[in-house]
């Protein structure tokens, strides 16, 4: 599980080599991005271990690789090129959604090299729309095509229920393999033990247990909870009559649906008590529009009207006035407040299990107090009466339904974890992420970056936009020293590399969800090559042996920095010296305090002898 994001990591280092000399790089400071790559200690730690990352750094590298390749070599390989450069932004994007970046980087660079075929007169329009065509076959079609074939394999090899299923809508539960979505009877009626699931927030089932509400009416809790076992179940009960001013249960003998406008009582199948509520507040969202919803009843008490709630068909017409298993969404209303039972996305404390809170609402939104019966049973059903289930989405139904269950996942994603940071901390890098503390001893894991690397690359992009900024200034005022050698070097290949680092870094300052430090690394992967092109224009005016030196003398220093955070990188031991040594900033917030030296003999000296003994060793020691 562990070689192969080792491998992928390892393999990052020759794509940046190629890239650069595709770029029209020198060969030593293309040597020396590989090396940086190598001896960076965030992308080290991170390949070491069983993370997407890797995967994702891996493709966004081998993706710019090619993209290089084939503004380098269109003319001689374009059919090839295209090719790669179509895969390789699919597999970026196929392993995380930031491979959208690349997308973006990709396209638009499609779109400058279109704009330059257009302005070069000797194209014919046919040859542009070949251009055109073939780009929007290779960059859009191919891609989709290859992304969802992904997911068909992924729905494919992963058929069977699992603890996630929860997650996905109950007509996507029903093509899994095992799931407990079986066929069921189709008529509901009085006496028919059913299971209500709610149908906007897939947070499951209503369901009750012998606890209750620590505040309020303290009577038992109702809830919502994303598995089916018997405390889901419910008992659908006729009203209460009154028969001379006496409360009576009303019997039914004979099976008898429930239809529209009907007024219910749902009985809690394991402890008898009935579905109520009553102007007590709901026990967390505590407003004027949310009210109690309890499980409420005693042996010998027939209860009361509080316990009546009205059947409301979504979409009800007169010809189809009847309650059906999973076909009918309705509403239940209460009889005496007017409030519907509602559910939303919020969890009780611990008192309640962190299972989602259900109240009776007023003014709540209709999707949110939507319910249908996901299973259905009676004991009078006649023998030949019709069962029915979900009916089984299609590919593209899946496809669409896992893609917005991962938006809104991600996007709710938003409570404090200790090691999250934001975007304007990262290119400074002033904080890491602990992954591992030994329990006996002082190794640890802590991802932190080379520091030498991630100054080096920011200063870069400082450099460039100041470069891009004076050289638009003297365009304007008649100058054009870009158009040849190394300055067009610059601005050529280092456009793409800084628009590959800001359309990496930049769009995570609008995301208000959880954001760490591994999230800069692929825009970490560009300013790197940046500062490696930058340092190349730099000693241009040297000699190849010159620009050698200063290559191997940033190298060193950098495997130097390495090498003093290495034991963060892999786990190992370090002294409380070392590790207080290396700890350059306060907001670096490994613990060292945990490292303890090993005991030193001392030597004793005896009064009046000059010879020293050594201090005899702690028998406690070897125990």
């Amino acid at each position: 599980m562990r070689l192969f994001p080792a491998l992928l990591g390892v393999l990052v280092a020759p794509s940046a080599y190629v890239t650069m000399r595709n770029l029209r790089f020198s060969n030593a400071f293309s040597i020396l991005a590989a090396v940086l790559i190598i001896f960076e200690n965030g992308l080290v730690c991170q390949s070491r271990l069983i993370l997407l990352d890797s995967f994702l750094i891996f493709f966004t590298a081998l993706t710019a690789m090619y993209y290089s390749s084939f503004t380098t070599y269109q003319e001689e390989y374009v059919i090839v090129l295209i090719v790669c450069r179509t895969l390789r932004p699919t597999m970026t994007v196929s392993v995380k959604w930031v491979g959208l970046f690349v997308i973006a980087l990709i396209g638009l660079s499609t779109i400058q090299n279109l704009w330059k075929l257009l302005g070069d007169t000797r194209n014919s329009i046919m040859t542009l729309s070949k251009h055109f065509l073939a780009r929007v076959l290779c960059l859009i079609i191919v891609p989709v095509a290859i992304y969802m074939i992904l997911f068909q394999v992924h729905f494919t090899v992963l058929s069977r229920a699992g603890s996630g299923s929860g997650f996905m809508s109950p007509e996507f539960q029903s093509t899994l393999k095992g799931n407990e979505i079986a066929d069921t009877l189709k008529d509901v009626a009085y006496g028919s033990k059913v299971y209500l699931r709610h149908h906007a927030t897939n947070g499951g089932y209503l369901h009750s247990h012998k606890s209750t509400y620590p505040t309020g009416s303290k009577q038992q809790q109702i809830t919502l909870y994303p598995f089916r076992d018997e405390n889901s179940a419910f008992i659908i009960l006729p009203p209460l009559q009154y028969v001379n001013e006496t409360m009576i249960v009303t019997t039914v003998t004979e099976f008898q649906r429930v239809k529209h406008g009907d007024i219910v009582r749902l009985e809690h199948g394991p402890t008898g008590k009935r579905l109520h509520s009553h102007d007590h507040k709901a026990p967390v969202s505590d407003n004027d529009n949310h009210f109690e919803a309890s499980g409420y009843g005693a042996p010998g008490f027939t209860g009361d009207t509080n316990d009546h709630w009205r059947v409301e068909i979504l979409d009800y017409k007169p010809e189809k006035p009847h309650l059906e298993a999973i076909y009918t969404k309705f509403r239940l209303i209460h009889q005496n407040q007017g409030c519907s039972l509602f559910s939303h996305a919020v969890k009780l404390p611990e008192w309640g299990f962190g299972q989602q809170e259900v109240t009776c609402a007023k003014n709540g939104k209709k999707t949110l107090g939507t319910w249908l019966i996901e299973y259905n049973d009676h004991p009078s059903a006649p023998a030949d009466a019709v069962k029915v289930n979900y009916k089984r989405p299609s590919f593209l139904k899946k496809f669409l339904e896992i893609h917005r269950r991962m938006w809104s996942i991600n996007a709710g994603l938003t409570s404090s974890h200790p090691y999250d940071s934001r975007p304007s901390a990262w290119p400074i890098l002033r904080r890491g992420i602990s992954f591992w503390t030994s329990k006996k001893e002082g190794g640890q894991i802590y991802l932190i970056g080379n520091p030498l690397v991630w100054g080096a690359a920011t200063v870069s992009i400082l450099v460039y936009v100041i470069f891009e900024i004076i050289s638009a200034i003297l365009i304007k005022r008649g100058f054009t020293f870009t158009t040849t050698g190394s300055l067009a070097r610059a601005s050529q290949g280092g456009w793409f590399l800084f628009l590959g680092w800001a359309l990496h870094y930049l769009p995570f300052f609008l995301m208000k969800r959880q954001l760490f430090l591994h999230h800069y690394f692929p825009a970490l992967y560009f300013s790197v090559l940046l500062f490696c092109s930058m340092a190349d224009v730099v000693t241009q005016r040297l000699r190849p042996t010159g620009q050698s030196l200063v290559a191997l003398g940033i190298a060193v220093v950098a495997i130097w920095v390495f090498l003093e955070f290495s034991p963060l990188t892999y786990g190992l031991n370090m002294s409380k010296d070392h590790c207080l040594r290396i700890k350059w900033r306060s907001t670096w917030d490994w613990d060292c305090n945990r490292i303890k030296g090993a005991p030193q003999p001392q030597p004793v000296v005896q009064p009046g002898n000059d010879q020293q003994e050594e201090a005899p060793e702690d028998p406690a020691a070897s125990t």
